[in-house]
């Protein structure tokens, strides 16, 4: 049986993230790439993308290449989608950017 945990959800959600991870022999930057695509393609919620955004940037993906990944998904999976997606993305960014503020500012 399984080990009870207050966060059952996250948890499973992260042994799944390290599964794929471990089996994927994509670049760490094309694997995230690809997982923002599908987050596009699925129509995910912003905290979808917080989970990406900062590996991401880690990795050293730019902006302009969240665009080209956009551009290029636009026709398979429409503009509406696209659309979703950049504000999400931006939604995401912005949180992220609120939590960091908030780090600092407990720090200092």
């Amino acid at each position: 049986m399984a080990t009870a945990s207050e966060t059952p959800v996250l948890d499973t959600l992260a042994a799944m993230t390290v599964d794929s991870i471990e089996r994927c022999g994509l670049a760490p930057d094309m694997l995230l790439l690809t997982r923002i695509a599908a987050l596009a393609a699925s129509d995910a919620p912003p905290i979808s993308y917080m989970a990406h955004i900062g590996p991401a940037m880690e990795t050293g993906i730019t902006s302009a290449q969240l665009q080209d990944v956009l551009v290029a998904i636009a026709p398979i999976v429409g503009t509406a989608r696209v659309m979703t997606a950049a504000g999400n993305i931006t939604a995401a960014l912005g949180i992220a950017i609120a939590v960091a503020e908030a780090e600092i500012e407990e720090q200092g």
